[in-house]
């Protein structure tokens, strides 16, 4: 009877089949499972139907966690591999979200030297995919890889792929590794962070494009509540502030974005010392751009702040940008204003 189903013609009883195949796996035992249903799992993987090929690929790493420890290699390395390897390259997106969200537990499986064998070109292929729901499955479950494989390895193989996506002339391709960057941080450690990737999500602050600068941004909230405000300030405070100097005026705007969501996730100290003159200094910007963003800035950063600092530091300068020749400066240092009272 599971033969002729794993078979029938309708994909609906073939999807059934692969939808409850763990629970078939765990009924039968490891014999059966040897001797009858790893033929039938490796042609559910090779099914003509995405749906049946995307249901199958998400149990392969339970199907072959399920197997008798002595048997997993002489098992998944003729008969599942060669099928995860078609399926790397399958024309369905949902086929490869499948297999990219599990294909990394099967490094503890089959050890060491079949993952950098093996698993790692299939890794570098679902990390270049051109959809992000793949990337994101892979980025997620770099942990597992690095378990087995150690820091080293990994930031030989995957690294230098994550990069180049990170460096691509194509901005969309730029972002999708943006956003995922603070789970990568938090999987490979601060240590691992800062030696790889810390100048990378700097330069991103100074790119070309307006979305992927706003992205880069956001980022330093996120790595801030992952690595916490130490970090922050001997990281990347210094180097987010320095900007308000760079001839360009998008840069320098750029650096009251950062403030802006920095802002969020540090005291009110550090925001009165390190923050507040820097911010005081774009008031005096020539781009009045800057200078209503300043003013914009000074208004989310208020509730923050001492009644010294608004006093003596915050009004002064938003009462002089309400005297601007430029009406929006005006309107913002009015808006902001409004919340010094």
């Amino acid at each position: 009877m599971f033969r002729s189903a794993a078979s029938d013609k309708s994909w609906r009883v073939r999807f059934m089949i692969a939808d409850k195949f763990i629970d078939l796996q765990t009924a039968v035992g490891p014999t059966i499972t040897k001797n009858h249903l790893v033929f039938h799992f490796s042609g559910l993987l090779k099914d003509v139907e995405a749906e049946v090929r995307a249901s199958a690929a998400n149990k392969i790493k339970e199907f072959c966690t399920n197997l008798p420890a002595d048997i997993q290699e002489a098992v998944i390395m003729p008969n599942i591999l060669p099928a995860v390897k078609e399926l790397v390259c399958d024309t369905n997106q949902h086929v490869k979200a499948a297999l990219a969200s599990v294909i990394m537990g099967l490094s503890p499986i089959m050890g060491k030297d079949n993952t950098i064998q093996h698993l790692l070109p299939l890794f570098l292929i679902l990390l270049k995919d051109e959809h992000s729901d793949v990337r994101l499955n892979i980025i997620s479950n770099l942990d597992s890889v690095n378990k087995v494989i150690g820091i080293h390895q990994l930031s030989q193989s995957l690294l230098p792929a994550i990069v180049e996506l990170a460096e691509d002339p194509k901005w969309r391709v730029r972002l999708a590794i943006i956003e995922h960057m603070p789970l990568l941080a938090e999987q490979l450690g601060v240590e691992f962070f800062d030696e790889k990737l810390n100048s990378l999500c700097m330069s991103w602050l100074v790119d070309g494009v307006f979305a992927i600068r706003s992205a880069a941004t956001s980022n330093l909230k996120r790595l801030v509540s992952i690595f916490g405000l130490e970090w922050a300030q001997n990281t990347v405070i210094t180097k987010v502030l320095s900007m308000a100097r760079d001839p360009n005026y998008l840069h320098r705007m750029t650096t009251l974005f950062a403030i802006n969501v920095l802002a969020e996730v540090c005291p009110p100290d550090v925001i009165a010392k390190f923050m507040v003159p820097v911010i005081s200094n774009l008031a005096a910007d020539a781009v009045p751009n800057v200078r209503f963003n300043v003013a914009k800035t000074m208004a989310l950063i208020v509730p923050s702040l001492d009644s010294h600092t608004i006093e003596f530091q915050i009004k002064p300068c938003l009462t002089k940008l309400h005297e601007d020749e430029d009406m929006d400066v005006k309107y913002f240092a009015d808006e902001a204003l409004v919340l010094c009272h």
